[in-house]
C-alpha cells in the first residue's frame, strides 16, 4: 500500500503538501491537487486507521443535530441512538449537540441550524423539513464544508452526502401489500398522514397508492392530515367515520395513530377493521394487544441516530465521500404474535 511520502516523491512536492490534498486541509494548486489525487488512485493509498484517530481527535469534531417529534415517542429512540454513538466518539474528542423542535416549521428548523452554527459545528445532522429554503440552508453549509446528513426523512434538492432512514416508497407498497393479504373481500380505506411537507409522509402514501391498480380489492375513499396530533387524529377520524361508514381499514402513514385507534374504538368500529401502522411505540403495541392495529412496520430508530453520526465522523476524518448515499434500514413487520 502506497505511503504519503512516495506519493509526494512521485508527485515532486512535500508530504505536508499531499496530506494537505489527501485531507482537504489548506489552499493547493489545482494542478497540483489533480495530479496527487491521480497518483493516489493509481497506487490505491488507504489512510492509516490510526492517523485517522489521532488527526480526528486533533480536530475535536462538533456534530450537531437538527430533529422534530416533540411528544413523538419514536424518536426517543432515535435520540438513544445519537447518545450511544455520542459515547463512543467521546474518545475521539467528539461532541454531540441536540436541537429537539416540537413544530414542523421551517423557520424553526432554520433557527435550530443558525444556532449550531454559532457553536462552530463540523457536521450536521437532520430530519428535514422538505423544503427550498431548507435545501438552500444545507447547500450552503456544503459550501462551507459543513457535510449534511439527513435522517428519517430525506429532502430533494440539496447537497446532503447520505440519507439515513427506511425506502418510505417500499414502506407504502408493503403496507398495502399487507392490507390486500388479510383481506377477504374489499377494503374501503381512509389515508391517515401527518404533513405534506414531510418527504416520508408523503413517500409512504404514493407507494401505498403505486399498488391500487395491482390491489383492486383496494380503495381509497378519504385522506386527511392531523399534523402529527393524536386530538387532531381522534377529532378527524371520527368525522372521516361518520361521513364515511363504508370504511373498513385505515392507513396511518405518521404518528397520530393513537388518536385515530381511540376514534375507532369509540365509534365501535373496531371489529373486522384492518388498521396499519408505523413504529413500534408503546401506545401502538397497546392497540395491537387491544386487536385494534392488525400490523405496524418499523424501521430501526436507534440506527437512525448512530450511523449519521458514524458516516459525518468517517467523511470528515478520512475526506472521503460516504460509501453509499442511500442507507436503508430494514422493515420489520409486526403483529400481535411477535411483539
Amino acid at each position: 500500500m502506497a505511503t504519503i511520502k512516495e506519493i509526494a516523491e512521485l508527485a515532486g512536492v512535500s508530504r505536508g503538501t499531499v496530506d494537505r490534498v489527501l485531507n482537504k486541509r489548506g489552499a493547493v494548486n489545482p494542478k497540483t491537487e489533480a495530479k496527487i489525487l491521480e497518483i493516489a488512485k493509481a497506487l490505491d493509498y488507504k489512510p492509516n486507521r490510526a492517523g485517522i484517530v489521532l488527526a480526528a481527535q486533533k480536530k475535536k469534531f462538533k456534530f450537531g443535530i437538527v430533529m422534530f417529534g416533540i411528544g413523538n415517542p419514536f424518536f426517543d429512540d432515535v435520540i438513544a441512538g445519537f447518545k450511544e454513538k455520542e459515547e463512543e466518539l467521546s474518545g475521539y474528542n467528539c461532541t454531540v449537540l441536540i436541537r429537539r423542535i416540537s413544530a414542523f416549521g421551517v423557520d424553526d428548523q432554520l433557527e435550530a441550524i443558525d444556532s449550531l452554527l454559532k457553536e462552530e459545528i463540523s457536521g450536521l445532522a437532520i430530519s428535514p423539513q422538505n423544503d427550498p429554503s431548507i435545501a438552500k440552508k444545507i447547500n450552503e453549509l456544503y459550501d462551507m464544508g459543513i457535510p449534511t446528513v439527513t435522517f428519517n426523512t430525506d429532502i430533494s434538492g440539496s447537497k446532503r452526502i447520505a440519507y439515513v432512514g427506511s425506502n418510505y416508497y417500499k414502506c407504502g407498497q408493503t403496507a398495502a401489500g399487507l392490507m390486500h393479504l388479510m383481506s377477504s373481500g374489499p377494503l374501503n380505506i381512509g389515508i391517515v398522514s401527518g404533513y405534506s411537507q414531510i418527504l416520508c409522509h408523503t413517500e409512504r402514501i404514493a407507494g401505498f397508492k403505486s399498488c391500487l391498480e395491482q390491489y383492486t380489492n383496494l380503495h381509497v375513499v378519504d385522506f386527511f392530515e392531523n399534523k402529527d396530533d393524536d386530538f387532531i387524529s381522534y377529532e378527524k377520524t371520527t368525522k372521516m367515520l361518520t361521513d364515511h361508514p363504508e370504511i373498513n381499514a385505515v392507513f396511518f402513514a405518521a404518528s397520530g395513530t393513537y388518536g385515530g385507534c381511540k376514534a375507532i374504538l369509540a365509534a365501535n368500529r373496531e371489529k373486522n377493521m384492518k388498521i396499519i401502522t408505523f413504529d413500534k411505540i408503546a401506545t401502538t403495541v397497546e392497540m395491537m394487544k387491544r386487536d385494534v392495529v392488525s400490523a405496524t412496520i418499523c424501521q430501526q430508530p436507534r440506527l437512525q441516530g448512530t450511523l449519521p453520526l458514524q458516516i459525518l465522523f468517517d467523511h470528515l476524518a478520512t475526506g472521503k465521500p460516504p460509501k453509499q448515499e442511500y442507507n436503508y434500514t430494514s422493515v420489520e413487520i409486526c403483529i400481535k404474535e411477535n411483539i
